[in-house]
């Protein structure tokens, strides 16, 4: 034991050793070890490099004179073989609608993003990250889709662009009010942000009616579109009532009635502000415009 403990130490005096005549490391005698770099080989450059530089003999590839992507040797190409069709047709114009699920809906209600006590429309939906939209993508609002229809309890006054039967007869069997709108890109854009919009100090515009092919639809009660008769519309619940078979809540004796209600006007964009208002955010003031011309233009 006493000789190993001796051997030790005289290891460990030498490296002591070492370590004090060996100069500091710094970037000045940092360097690679031995045989972990390589000098490069120039192709190309006879018996430095190599004859034909790893492209082989001859030919279209050695020479670099291939031709381009799609190029079949003269014969007609495979994507002028193949005929146009029809549904290719106003595809960069067409509308899309991201879809909201009832599951999604719930989830975010019962995590506390969504207020079911007050109206729900895209600026609640967008702030509680339940959906993305992107007007300058064809974005023109959203489709609630029935997926979580059983197990969707929330009783709510939301406006959505389109909706599925079943997903309006889930939400009036609860006693909820559903309606659907359209909004000019424009207008969707201010609804999805509102914040960037009121700091630039603009008048909130007047949302656009919408384009003919839709108006069928906004005008349809079933569709609770926000163009149709007021009173065609609890003839509409009624019948959906008795499609589904379920007993459809008197919401005039809810304790809610009033904001299950509240709806928007068809210029309007968001709820309680009219078009061509001010938000001041800096100094919580709201200014509306007193001039006879201009209430005309911003009223319905």
């Amino acid at each position: 034991m006493a000789a190993a403990s001796s051997a030790g130490g005289g290891n460990r005096s030498k490296a002591l050793e070492l370590l004090r005549t060996l100069p500091r490391v710094s970037l000045a005698n940092l360097r690679p070890n031995d045989g972990a770099r390589h000098r490069e080989r120039r192709r190309g450059r006879g018996r430095y490099g190599g004859r034909k530089s790893g492209r082989g003999h001859k030919g279209q590839r050695q020479r670099g004179t291939r031709p381009r992507l799609g190029f079949e040797g003269g014969q007609t190409p495979f994507y002028l073989v193949i005929p146009k069709y029809g549904y290719n047709e106003g595809h960069s114009l067409r509308r899309q609608y991201q879809p909201l699920s009832l599951k999604r809906l719930q989830y975010l209600i019962d995590l506390g993003r969504v207020d079911p006590t007050q109206p729900i429309d895209l600026t609640q939906l967008v702030n509680a990250r339940g959906v993305t939209i992107q007007p300058l993508k064809r974005d023109y609002g959203v489709q609630l889709v029935e997926e979580g229809a059983n197990t969707f309890a929330a009783k709510i006054n939301i406006e959505v662009q389109m909706a599925s039967e079943l997903a309006i007869a889930a939400i009036e069997k609860n006693g909820g009010v559903i309606t659907t709108a359209f909004y000019d890109p424009r207008s969707l854009g201010v609804l999805c942000k509102p914040v960037p919009f009121f700091l630039r100090g603009q008048p909130i515009p007047k949302r656009m009616l919408p384009p003919e092919d839709l108006v069928r639809y906004y005008t349809d009660p079933i569709n609770r579109g926000y163009l149709a008769d007021p009173s065609k519309i609890p003839e509409a619940r009624r019948e959906l009532s008795k499609k589904y078979g379920y007993v459809l809540p008197d919401i005039t004796k809810d304790e809610l009635f009033q904001m299950l209600s509240t709806r928007k006007d068809p210029r309007q964009i968001f709820f309680g502000l009219a078009p061509g208002w001010v938000v001041n955010l800096s100094e919580k003031k709201i200014l509306k415009p007193t001039d006879e011309k201009l209430l005309k233009y911003y009223s319905s």
